[in-house]
């Protein structure tokens, strides 16, 4: 499979366990902190276990500033998904607004 693909799809594994780990206690508020802050932690384990590979793999391929934005993208969509699937919040105007202006990052940053 090309580098970047394998990138790509590694930052995308890698930004569902980060999402779970950081946003998923919301759900369950009842629980006490530091049992959520213990499953954060574990949770994050796999997504470094992807995240690090992602980057050492791509950089060379993309520039570190190519593979931050993706990330940042990544993180987004994953996110927004994230928040109306598992959290049951809806999107609005201004989430797209700020999309776009992702959009306007990723032209520029991989602009030659």
């Amino acid at each position: 499979m090309p580098t970047a693909l394998t990138t790509i799809g590694l930052l995308v594994a890698s930004n569902v366990f980060m999402t779970f780990a950081w946003y998923g206690h919301l759900k369950f508020k009842e629980t006490s902190l530091w049992k959520v802050i213990l499953i954060s932690w574990a949770i994050a384990f796999f997504e470094y276990c992807l995240q690090v590979p992602a980057n050492r793999w791509g950089h060379g391929t993309f520039t570190a500033a190519q593979l931050k934005i993706i990330q940042e993208v990544i993180t987004l969509v994953v996110f927004a998904g994230f928040s109306i699937w598992f959290l049951g919040e809806s999107l609005k105007w201004n989430h797209l607004a700020a999309a776009m202006c992702l959009v306007g990052a990723v032209y520029f940053v991989f602009r030659g």
